[in-house]
């Protein structure tokens, strides 16, 4: 059955950038002209997804607001201003998919947002990615994903291979068998693992095709640490059962992580060096501060 459904975690409370997120959510603060999230839904939508399920809480009502179709005030202000290439821009945000919003309830943990998004999955494999991060790679690491889990069906999780060593301790770090090219099936998935004990230098995180058996297994784990529901000890439990999970090396892939200040601000700046509008002249801004 193809993939045609993602599920976006936005429902955290972005305490990492408080103040700025006491009022608006994390999932929106900018890179130059467009919020985090947009550049995930983007993913998404030039990947073949036709609907997005976006999990949100409390104080998440911007990022409904940014879906929809532009207001008649926004949409009169442009079109006197003559700026109708601008109301084109937002016109086409609402339009990109089916946007279905879904409130989340109950612990904490990244496992809790995706058993929240069960009412609208039609029993179907579906895709997870989360609201923070995103990769730039060609063809999109989405739809190099779907084209793994076409072939070989079970879990597929995007992977990407970690060049410093110290850095092997912030993620996942999959225990892997290789399968064909850039697949590997994964053994066992050691979450921020020591260096020295790291079984592998790829990690397995960011992006997920999952089978409608996760629910099941979701439901069936106890809060672990600080009272959390965790998606990987779900997974780990489809694989006792006996289905296989693979991870996929993204080709071609620039990861950006927004999910800490300096993290966001690496992104912000990159990004903002690309930028067509902006680009040249923040190139110049920044050799103009003669850094040290």
């Amino acid at each position: 059955m193809r993939i045609s459904k993602v599920v976006i975690p936005a429902a955290g409370f972005g305490t990492r950038f408080l103040p700025q997120t006491k009022a608006m959510p994390k999932e929106m603060l900018p890179i130059v002209d467009k919020p985090v999230i947009q550049y995930v839904v983007e993913e998404a939508v030039e990947s073949g997804i036709e609907d997005i399920v976006l999990v949100t809480g409390s104080n998440k009502r911007a990022i409904e607001d940014h879906f929809d179709s532009p207001d008649e005030d926004l949409s009169k202000n442009l079109i006197q201003g003559k700026k109708s290439h601008l109301l084109d821009q937002v016109k086409k945000i609402s339009e990109m998919a089916n946007f279905i919003y879904v409130r989340q309830k109950g612990p904490y943990g990244n496992g809790t947002p995706v058993l929240a998004a069960e009412p609208v999955i039609d029993n179907e494999s579906f895709a997870v990615l989360w609201g923070d991060e995103f990769i730039y790679s060609n063809p999109p690491r989405l739809s190099q994903m779907i084209k793994i889990h076409e072939k070989y069906g079970g879990v597929v999780i995007s992977g990407v291979r970690i060049e410093k060593k110290e850095d092997l301790k912030r993620y996942g770090i999959a225990d892997v068998e290789h399968v064909d090219a850039n697949v590997y099936k994964i053994k066992e998935i050691v979450e921020k693992p020591e260096p020295d004990k790291a079984p592998s230098n790829i990690a397995a995180h960011g992006g997920y095709i999952l089978p409608p058996e996760i629910f099941t297994a979701l439901k069936k784990l106890s809060p672990g640490r600080s009272d959390e529901i965790w998606l990987v000890d779900a997974i780990n439990l489809l694989k006792q059962q006996g289905i296989p999970v693979y991870t996929v090396e993204i080709k071609n892939a620039k990861y950006y992580d927004t999910g800490n200040k300096l993290e966001y601000m690496k992104t912000a700046v990159e990004l903002a060096l690309e930028h067509k509008e902006i680009g040249e002249e923040f190139r110049q801004f920044l050799k103009e501060l003669n850094l040290k």
